[in-house]
Formats: structure tokens, C-alpha cells, sequence
């Protein structure tokens, strides 16, 4: 399974090279920080979700490479945004200076732009069928917008100093990391053409993985350093946002975190197919140290 996970992100990482503008044209500037955050970086869960949700369906690599390659990118640029001044205002990203303290602040914001229409420049050639295309083009601008990530930030933005309850701070994850999480397993499913049940059924389990990840990202904002986390850490303490860790505490972060877990099993295990490649990446997701 590791063989196929590192198989993966170097295949999308050839795509993306391919799918972004070359450094050397005009504008280089804006070309070269695009690449600067989006290539030789990042864990490439998402796109690792849409190669293992695709295969479930027997979709064939070469489909799929567009819908990996755009949920990075579209990734990458929301990571640009949220390290601005304006929002989270980090200073580190992925080990290395972030995009606006490395080039420029309007750079970055152009970058972000440049880099989310390259998205779905690069989905709209998805090889598949026209009504599946349309149906991946909806699901990432649906994961993306103010019913996705850009909401779930302004939902952020706007708990800080503030204690959520629980289910407000479920509500924002779901929008602000669970939203693309779930586009990414649902575009691989689409292209292997899913049943509506089974698309049901990982709408379920990605909604949990989502909840795990940003479960476990709180817990290392608190547990890890800096060097192991390739950003800023103890971040959100010196921002007080609002955390699972800072309303329930380590160990019942720990415990609900559990919970998700078994919610994503009990999803994977309504499906009549090899779920071992989801279910590694999930454990995975929960399990790790940076």
C-alpha cells in the first residue's frame, strides 16, 4: 500500500508539472510562485483520495489525473490565502518560507487566483464524459466557495476569541477541510462511475475523515514542533482560535477522534468493493506526526 500511496504522489506531482505554466514564460514572476507552492511539497493526501476512490471503480489512472491534479492545486492556493497577513499570517509553509514572505503579498494573492482557475482549466480536460465533467466541475466549486472552504474560513476568522460549541466547530470544519476532502473521494468515485449509494456511502466516510484530520491537525498544532509540522506551530493557541483541543481538551480530542474513526469504517464497510486503500490513507490521516 505504501508502494502505491508514494507511486501516487509522484504521479500527480508529474501532472502538476506538466499542467502549470513554465517559469520561463511571461509572467515569470507569477508562473514561478505558482510553482513555488504547489510542486515538491505536501503530504498529496487529497489527490491520493481521488487515485484510491477512483480505483474502487476499476477508473483508469489516466482519467483521474485531472481531478488529483486540481484538488492540489486548488490546495495550494488556499493555503497561499490563508498564510496572508490578512488571515492566518504564517510565515512558514511546507518547511519553507510562504509564498507572500518568499515573493510578495500581491504576488501571492495572484498566485492563489492563477492557480484556482488552473484548477478547473485543467478538470474541464478530464478524460470522461461530458455529464461526469460537469458533475466534477460542480463538486470542487461546491467544496470551494462560500459553501466550502472560503466558508469555512470566514467561519474561522469569526470564532476567534471565541468558545464554539461543539457542533459550531463541527459545522466550520465541515466547510473549512472536510469540504474538499469530500470532493476529492467523490471526483474519483464519479469518474469510476459510483452508484448513488456508494456515493452516499463515501460522502460518509469522507465527511468523517475530514473531522479526523482537522482532529488530529489541532492536536499536533499542540504536540509537534515546527520542524515536524513544516509550519509555525502553536499557532492557534497564539491566535486563540477556536480548537477541538481548546474546548474539549487532549483527551477527549483523542477519544472523539477515535470516533470518527470507527465512522469511517462503518462507512467503507457498506461497500461491496476492496476499501484497504481508503482505509490506509484514513489511517494515515489519523495517525500522523506531521
Amino acid at each position: 500500500m505504501t508502494a502505491d500511496i508514494e507511486r501516487w504522489r509522484k504521479r500527480v506531482e508529474t501532472v502538476l508539472d506538466a499542467a502549470l505554466p513554465s517559469e520561463h514564460s511571461a509572467p515569470r514572476r507569477l508562473h514561478q510562485a505558482m510553482r513555488y507552492s504547489t510542486l515538491g511539497g505536501g503530504k498529496r493526501i487529497r489527490a491520493c483520495l481521488v487515485y484510491a476512490s477512483g480505483s474502487l471503480f476499476d477508473a483508469s489512472e489516466d482519467a483521474l489525473d485531472a481531478a488529483a491534479a486540481a484538488v492540489e492545486m486548488t490546495h495550494a492556493y488556499s493555503l497561499i490565502h490563508d498564510d496572508l497577513p490578512a488571515m492566518d499570517n504564517d510565515d512558514v509553509r511546507r518547511g519553507k518560507p510562504t509564498l507572500h514572505i518568499a515573493f510578495d503579498e500581491a504576488t501571492a494573492i495572484l498566485a492563489g487566483d492563477a492557480l484556482q482557475t488552473q484548477a478547473y482549466l485543467k478538470l474541464a480536460q478530464c478524460n470522461t464524459t461530458d455529464a461526469i465533467r460537469i458533475n466534477l466541475l460542480q463538486s470542487l466549486a461546491e467544496a470551494s466557495g462560500a459553501a466550502g472552504m472560503c466558508g469555512g474560513q470566514q467561519m474561522d476568522m469569526d470564532a476567534t476569541n471565541e468558545l464554539l460549541s461543539l457542533n459550531e466547530l463541527e459545522a466550520l470544519h465541515r466547510l473549512k477541510t472536510g469540504a474538499l476532502i469530500r470532493a476529492s473521494v467523490r471526483m474519483g468515485a464519479l469518474i469510476g462511475n459510483a452508484t448513488t449509494p456508494e456515493l452516499r456511502a463515501l460522502d460518509e466516510f469522507a465527511g468523517s475523515l475530514g473531522l479526523a484530520f482537522q482532529i488530529r491537525d489541532d492536536i499536533l498544532d499542540i504536540e509537534a514542533s515546527s520542524e515536524q509540522l513544516g509550519k509555525t506551530a502553536g499557532k492557534d493557541i497564539e491566535q486563540n482560535k477556536s480548537t477541538y483541543p481548546k474546548l474539549l481538551g487532549l483527551a477527549r480530542s483523542t477519544q472523539l477522534l477515535d470516533v470518527y474513526s470507527q465512522k469511517m469504517q462503518a462507512s467503507l464497510s457498506s461497500l461491496q468493493r476492496n476499501t484497504s486503500m481508503l482505509q490506509y490513507i484514513a489511517g494515515f490521516a489519523v495517525n500522523r506526526t506531521q
